[in-house]
């Protein structure tokens, strides 16, 4: 896929990783549309990238059929929207943080992989890129509901290439670790972040963009299912 030609669609583009993705993929050549909740966030972000921006909350189906009518055809999706909610114990979660969580990091990729994924088959290309999380792959306490959505997500994600893989589409599951985003902060939690020598040293949204361009100018012809990035300052012991 040559991305001077491409057109791409980045949920959750207009802070974070979405943000360095979109700014990546804009600067490659892509015609670039980025998608969140909060309005004047998402002028901002489009203007200073100079891309093209449609409100949308990834959770809904109804958001998701307004933003199919509002970017057309389009070969790129990067589902990269995400939330957190509240890291607290299960027996502590409200359920309206349970469904939130669930739904935009779990049911809302799904919803966008389903309209997306029906339109790259019939035309028999395109990509679609699911950012997980490195808590799909171990388990820390309180973040059993995200850790549930997340591995979901990366397990949709398999399945996914199984149903595309025939029709030239590829799926890819980026899965990330500690970055330099605004996430725990959002969760009102500490972490690496709060730490700037450390925080330094974890993936900014820069270099998640560039890794995303890399899978996405891999030839036709190969996939990768599956990629994590984990930063050389972060300790998951054990393995």
């Amino acid at each position: 896929m040559k991305l001077a030609s491409a057109v791409a669609l980045v949920t959750g583009g207009s802070d974070g990783y979405g943000r360095g993705i979109a700014s990546v993929l804009k600067a490659a050549g892509a015609t670039v549309w980025i998608t969140g909740r909060h309005v004047d966030k998402l002028r901002q972000t489009a203007a200073a990238l100079g891309v093209h921006w449609v409100q949308a909350d990834a959770s809904s189906p109804a958001d998701w059929d307004k933003v199919m009518a509002a970017v057309g055809d389009f070969d790129i999706l990067v589902n990269n929207a995400g939330f957190g909610g509240d890291i607290v114990p299960v027996s502590e979660q409200t359920d309206e943080n349970i469904l939130a969580v669930i739904g935009t990091n779990l049911t809302g990729v799904i919803l966008g992989c389903k309209r997306a994924g029906a339109m790259m088959a019939a035309r028999k290309r395109g990509i679609i890129i699911n950012i997980s999380s490195v808590c799909a792959l171990y388990a820390w306490p309180g973040w059993s509901v995200y850790t549930a959505a997340k591995a979901g997500l990366a397990k949709f994600s398999h399945g996914l290439f199984t149903e595309l893989r025939p029709h030239g589409v590829r799926v890819t599951c980026l899965t990330p670790s500690w970055g330099q985003t605004n996430f725990n902060q959002a969760a009102h939690i500490s972490g690496a972040s709060e730490d700037p020598d450390l925080a330094a040293k974890c993936t900014s949204p820069e270099e998640l963009g560039a890794i995303v361009r890399d899978v996405i100018a891999q030839p036709d012809h190969l996939a990768i299912p599956d990629i994590t990035i984990q930063p050389m300052v972060q300790d998951i012991c054990p393995m």
